[in-house]
């Protein structure tokens, strides 16, 4: 399946944590930053990114229990690629929907002061 399909599937079967993310950075609303899911980047699909900061933002649930080298070497690789990787659990969106968008704002604030 090419990478442009893939996308397309993974942005139709978003779990709830990132349907709410989703929401609360779609469209500038973060910020003005603006947002793309589901990025090929190296081999990977990102979640969100935001290139204008070079900021990837991952969100892991029941899928990524027991992957943690996995994830490390992923993180690393996009970090190659030049962009910094927050990750988030899913359960975190759900609880803190509100702090997990105030902890992203501020990391793209830091990736691009001034904006």
């Amino acid at each position: 399946m090419d990478a442009t399909a893939t996308a397309r599937r993974l942005r139709q079967s978003q779990t709830l944590a990132e349907k709410i993310l989703w929401g609360l950075v779609r469209a500038h609303r973060l910020g003005g930053f603006k947002f793309r899911r589901q990025v090929p980047i190296g081999g990977y699909f990102a979640d969100f990114v935001c290139e204008q900061a070079r900021l990837i933002v991952e969100l892991d649930g029941a899928a990524h229990e027991g992957r943690e080298d996995y994830d490390a070497r992923r993180t690393e690789a996009l970090e190659r690629f030049g962009y910094a990787v927050l990750r988030f659990h899913n359960t975190r969106v759900l609880a803190d929907p509100g702090g997990t968008a105030d902890d992203i704002l501020a990391a793209l604030r830091r990736a691009r002061p001034g904006l």
